[in-house]
């Protein structure tokens, strides 16, 4: 199975208003891991960028000014991302700018959910932690993803962070926990508590027997069991 995680930067936050795809980020995953391959790519608006978007992303104009525009480098993206599973956190943000890249272009390119299928990882968050926080530095932290660089948003690195909260989401639970939810994310088995090892000189655990009306209710219980279902086997008769 191929999965590609993608993450997007803009100039603004809507298509409609003549906003565009600045920067695209991708990585790859196969059977659920890392290839090492990935497509990064600056580009060209061909407009200026919004100051409150400069301030999410620190991508200036001047930044921008030689790099291609998106006709010219939509035929290598593509052949990134088709045919595999797009991992997107909130997609209808991410695929709406895409398409929207795609009309200006031309008709025929249609939607990349044509071509690619979609898995929207804050979907799936929001399922799995009702009533919290799911955005990707709220994600970071619970599951004890390192995500010191990310200052600044980018995309190939938000792309990098994703893929790993992405498989530790989905990937099931990795450990015994016993103390409720980690703050270092799931799986981690210490209930986000420090590990105590016992004393080596504590006093020993008492043993408590049963009672002979304890004993003589168990008798009774495995009686009743083997008397309908038969061969029981704790019953010692076998």
């Amino acid at each position: 199975m191929r999965q590609i995680v993608l993450d997007t930067e803009t100039t603004g936050l809507d298509p409609a208003q003549g906003h565009k795809v600045i920067e695209i980020g991708c990585v790859e995953l196969v059977n659920r891991k890392l290839t090492g391959r990935h497509y990064h790519q600056y580009i060209n608006p061909e407009r200026e960028v919004d100051a409150g978007a400069m301030e999410v992303h620190g991508i200036t104009n001047e930044m921008l000014a030689d790099k291609p525009v998106f006709a010219q480098i939509v035929d290598e993206f593509l052949a990134f991302v088709d045919g595999a599973e797009l991992v997107i956190h909130n997609a209808p943000f991410d695929v709406g700018f895409i398409d929207h890249e795609f009309r200006q272009l031309s008709p025929k390119l249609g939607s990349i959910k044509k071509r690619c299928g979609i898995v929207d990882s804050l979907v799936l968050a929001r399922n799995k932690h009702p009533g919290q926080k799911n955005n990707l530095d709220a994600l970071c932290k619970r599951y004890g993803v390192d995500n010191a660089q990310r200052e600044l948003h980018g995309a190939l690195l938000d792309a990098e962070i994703l893929a790993d909260v992405y498989l530790l989401m989905t990937g099931g639970q990795t450990a015994l926990s016993l103390g409720g939810e980690s703050s270092k994310g799931e799986g981690s088995g210490t209930g986000g508590q420090e590990r105590r090892p016992l004393p080596a000189d504590r006093s020993p655990l008492p043993v408590i027997a049963a009672s002979e009306s304890e004993l003589a209710a168990h008798r009774e219980k495995l009686a009743a069991i083997e008397k309908s279902a038969g061969q029981c086997l704790w019953s010692g008769s076998k």
